[in-house]
């Protein structure tokens, strides 16, 4: 089995979690709230949930168990009927890993719903960044994580063996003073660069201001403030079950659609697959 590359200094983005500001953490906020959301619109109460999260203390539950968002969880196999992938799986060397493991921890029928964040989040600074550092040193270093589109990600829900998989995104767009705010939000959010291949010396100071100007440019509202995206996307799955629904096989309707809908069924015409 090939081994995945290695993406994420994981020392360094400890070192960067361990200075965020709690203040900062409102999109935490906000897929806390979306998992409450979620859950309350399923039929079901759940007794042993864990939660994987590089933020214990935004999930003060003294009946979930926490995992700390590492390369191997300490989640027991079988030992839960709910998990939550708390924004971290973007961090991830390995999330079909990641799923794999959170997919053993389920109980039969158990849900899984990850947060992480997905392709558009500030797409802004990085065309940004890129463009000026171009500009300035005539070549680009690795700034900013990348990140997955939604159905890259929807699909490693099946090659990690959920039943139902299901992704899903919602974005939000915040605004700040200046450019110097938005990196220092960044920096707050325990968010910065812990890339693996990331410069090892200080960025010019051209780069960033020259950021800036195009920032200005490009990604002002009316009254000035900088516009930033974060895109976050929902995985959902569960652990496959007997009681599960199942799909019907491909011509195995007992009534065709044109009856459903009260309409006539139009043939269409024969075409010469040569012409």
């Amino acid at each position: 089995m090939q081994t995945p590359p290695i993406l994420t200094d994981r020392p360094a983005l400890t070192r960067n979690r361990a200075r965020a500001k709690p203040d900062a953490l409102f999109l935490h906020d906000e897929v806390v709230a979306e998992v409450e959301e979620r859950l309350a619109e399923v039929n079901r109460t759940f007794t042993s949930p864990a939660v994987v999260t590089g933020f214990p203390a935004q999930w003060p539950l003294p009946a979930m168990a926490v995992a700390g968002d590492c390369d191997v969880l300490d989640l027991a196999v079988g030992g839960h009927d709910l998990v939550i992938h708390m924004l971290a799986l973007h961090w991830a060397n390995d999330p079909v890993g990641q799923l794999v493991q959170c997919r053993r921890a389920l109980r039969a029928d158990g849900l899984f719903l990850g947060f992480l964040f997905g392709g558009q989040t500030l797409a802004e600074l990085r065309a940004c960044l890129a463009q000026a550092e171009a500009e300035v040193t005539g070549g680009l270093s690795p700034r900013v994580l990348p990140m997955g589109e939604i159905r890259e990600l929807g699909a490693l829900l099946q090659r990690a063996g959920f039943a139902l998989p299901v992704a899903d995104s919602f974005t939000k767009t915040v605004t700040y003073g200046d450019f110097a705010a938005l990196l220092h939000d960044l920096r707050a959010m325990g968010e910065g660069n812990a890339l693996a291949a990331r410069l090892r010396r200080p960025t010019r100071r051209a780069v960033f201001a020259r950021a800036a100007e195009l920032y200005a440019a490009h990604h002002a509202g009316p009254d000035g403030r900088l516009r930033a995206t974060f895109e976050i996307i929902c995985l959902t799955g569960w652990a496959p079950d007997d009681s599960q629904q199942k799909p019907l096989r491909p011509g195995s309707a007992a009534q065709r659609l044109a009856d459903a809908l009260g309409t006539d069924e139009l043939r269409l015409p024969d075409r010469d697959r040569n012409g």
